[in-house]
C-alpha cells in the first residue's frame, strides 16, 4: 500500500530540523524526520455507478469528496 493519496497526489514529506544554535551546543542531532499523510482506508458509495470503491484516502480528500460528491471527484482524479 503506497502513501501517496491518489485524489490531492500528496505523500510524505521531511522535516523538523533543529536550529543552528541547538546543534552547535547541544547533544548534535542529525537528520530531519519524515512527516506522513494522515491517510484513512474509506469505502465509498457512487450512487451514478451503483457500486462501491474502497481507497486510502487523505483526510483533505475525504473532505473534498464530502463536499463536491464522490463520482465528480473521482472522474477528475482519473480513478472511474
Amino acid at each position: 500500500m503506497s502513501k501517496i493519496c491518489p485524489i490531492t497526489k500528496k505523500g510524505s514529506r521531511t522535516g523538523g530540523g533543529y536550529s543552528n544554535r541547538t546543534r552547535a551546543t547541544q547533544f548534535n542531532p542529525v537528520g530531519t524526520a519524515r512527516r506522513y499523510l494522515n491517510l484513512q482506508r474509506k469505502k465509498i458509495y457512487i450512487p451514478e455507478l451503483k457500486k462501491s470503491v474502497s481507497l486510502t484516502l487523505s483526510t483533505k480528500a475525504i473532505r473534498t469528496i464530502n463536499k463536491n460528491g464522490a463520482y465528480a471527484v473521482l472522474k477528475k482524479a482519473g480513478l472511474i
